[in-house]
């Protein structure tokens, strides 16, 4: 049986030798070789371009490879870089490669036509070559670009509503943007730095390169709910570019605070409860919910509500809670400040009453007894005393 088992396992192996094999990459490659994803380029004229190069090394023992440049125009200027840094020489392991760059400082108005310049990597009895075509761009007109992260925010009237502007500049020179923002009448715009508060009208943009600044746009406290457009329009020179922003202004509450029939003045007692109506009315366009109502007294003086909270109230109504206020015992008799207050999710209000405390009667009556047994002992007194 284990004789049986070990001829299988043989016979199985042998069928998968010719795959496995086949499987494997073929090494029919030696040499040394110059490599770029795009031998062919445009660059502008006044302007610093970057090639990136490869030198791959196949099947080779390790060598001393000494770089050069053939073909360069007169005014330019190539430069080998390798990790960043000039270089005049490279040596890639067996069967690995070297990461190079080519730079090319073309000078401005230099002829368009197609220049060929040759990259050599040159070691002893071996040498690779890479030909590359270098075209020169016409001067293209500036083209801007503007778009917003995020182009529809949704706030109360009291919001300030901020858009992140990424402005692109396309062109193949520098340029000097302005812009400008079209907003509903009464709306606030103003553009800032990305990253600061500094007010900008105009910002310079580097060829190629994109810049971020911000729009904040506040409505004014008044405006209704609704849905408004905002245009964004970049310029510089001839070129242009704008983008549609919106912002939602959903409805919020307003709270207002009086008494019956607007009195904003009561009386009461000291050392008594009295009970006051007050009236909370929501002047907003959204319902107000969990309104917490307080109130804010002299001294020794008590201030509760029933109820003590209104669950809802929606645009356009009121409801009226008494507020039952207790001044203290010794309060004397006049004029007195009280705050009522009524809160909802940041919305709040108040007002002041003034409270009229009058003393109890039962002290009245207890003057007045005071005052008729004074008034006794003096006449007694007067008798007594007189008829001598």
């Amino acid at each position: 049986m284990r004789a049986l088992d070990a001829a299988r396992l043989a016979f199985s192996l042998m069928l998968l030798g010719p795959a496995v094999h086949a499987a494997e990459p073929a090494h029919d490659i030696k040499g040394l070789y110059l490599m770029t994803d795009y031998p062919a380029v445009t660059v502008r004229p006044g302007t610093t371009t970057n090639i990136s190069l490869r030198l791959q090394d196949y099947g080779l023992a390790p060598e001393r490879y000494q770089l050069s440049v053939a073909g360069v125009p007169s005014g330019w200027t190539a430069t080998m870089l390798g990790g960043g840094q000039p270089v005049g020489a490279a040596m890639p392991a067996p069967d690995g490669s070297v990461a190079l760059q080519l730079r090319l400082d073309v000078p401005a108005g230099g002829d368009l036509s197609v220049h060929t310049l040759t990259v050599k990597a040159e070691g002893q009895g071996m040498t690779a070559e890479l030909p590359i075509a270098v075209s020169l761009a016409k001067e293209l007109p500036a083209k801007l670009t503007v778009k917003s992260s995020l182009p529809s925010l949704r706030g109360s009237p009291k919001s300030s509503f901020d858009y992140t502007l990424s402005i692109k500049n396309d062109s193949g020179r520098n340029l000097v943007t302005s812009f400008a923002a079209e907003a509903p009448a009464n709306f606030e715009t103003s553009f800032t730095e990305a990253y600061g508060t500094q007010e900008l009208s105009s910002i310079p943009i580097d060829a190629g390169q994109s810049k971020d600044i911000k729009l904040k746009v506040r409505p004014p406290s008044t405006v209704d709910a609704g849905h408004f457009p905002v245009k964004v329009t970049v310029k510089a020179e001839d070129a242009s570019a704008s983008t549609e922003l919106a912002l939602d202004v959903v409805g919020e509450p307003q709270l207002q605070i009086s008494g019956r029939d607007g009195l904003l003045s009561a009386r009461a007692v000291a050392g008594k409860q009295s009970s006051i109506p007050i009236v909370v009315t929501n002047t907003g366009t959204a319902p107000a919910e969990n309104i917490a109502l307080a109130g804010t007294a002299p001294g020794g003086w008590k201030v509760t509500f029933e109820p003590a909270t209104i669950d809802r109230l929606v645009p356009g109504k009121d409801s009226e809670v008494q507020a039952l206020l207790t001044p203290s015992e010794k309060s004397l008799a006049g004029d007195y400040q009280t705050t009522i207050r009524a809160t909802s999710k940041g919305e709040n209000a108040s007002s002041q009453f003034r409270i009229t405390v009058g003393t109890s009667t039962v002290w009245g009556v207890a003057g007045a007894g005071v005052i008729g047994v004074a008034l006794l002992l003096m006449l007694g007194a007067v008798a007594r005393f007189g008829r001598r």
